[in-house]
């Protein structure tokens, strides 16, 4: 009877595996592959760009140029996620982690509006380790 039960219960999910974020999925394989074109596809309206403490607000097509220009200066080898989490006041959602680049690394940090089922950038911010 145990076995039924935890067959009922637990196979599905073990079946189907974790299906994760797709929208949080695909944003971290844009950074880790420098993938601009993708990781636009996700930026809100306006999007505050923080690069080496130099912070400002920019409509999407200039926030595109200005991470294009970040990782032509920087080609990134790989991003690893190392924590998310969603804010207490609503769906939108964090994601902090480490981008390797080819002249250094840095700290990423996320901040993602949920947008019914898509997640835009509203803020993306590069520190230098």
């Amino acid at each position: 009877m145990k076995n039924l039960l935890f067959l009922l219960l637990f196979a599905p999910a073990l079946a189907f595996g974790y299906q994760g974020n797709p929208n949080l999925d695909a944003i971290t394989q844009a950074l880790s592959s420098g993938d601009v074109e993708t990781l636009s596809k996700y930026f809100a309206d306006n999007v505050e760009i923080s690069i080496k403490d130099n912070e400002q607000l920019y409509p999407k097509a200039k926030a595109t140029e200005v991470v294009r220009s970040f990782f032509s200066s920087n080609k990134p080898k790989s991003f690893q996620q190392v924590h998310e989490g969603t804010s207490r006041e609503n769906s939108d959602r964090y994601c902090i982690g480490n981008l390797s680049a080819t002249n250094g690394s840095y700290r990423v940090y996320l901040y993602l509006k949920a947008a019914g089922n898509t997640l835009k950038i509203q803020e993306i911010r590069f520190d230098e380790e």
